[in-house]
């Protein structure tokens, strides 16, 4: 998985894994990360491209539904 930190007051880096369509997510606040299931490419694209990363995660990504497991909590 490739992480790319990412300008967010909510959200230190953002990873994609394109072959296995895993998206993860560290918490800049407790250093959580969460990893989501079967997100697919354009999903992935699309949370990159977002002007507000925190805004995009609770407005539409989490909406979304994606299977997830925390792997690493604060």
């Amino acid at each position: 998985m490739q992480w790319v930190p990412v300008d967010s007051t909510v959200i230190a880096q953002i990873g994609y894994d394109s072959a296995k369509h895993e998206l993860g997510i560290e918490y800049r606040a407790s250093g959580e990360v969460y990893l989501y299931f079967d997100v697919p490419p354009e999903d992935h694209e699309a949370f990159m491209a977002a002007e507000s990363k925190g805004i995009y995660l609770n407005t539409v990504f989490k909406l979304r539904g994606y299977r997830y497991v925390i792997v690493r909590n604060s």
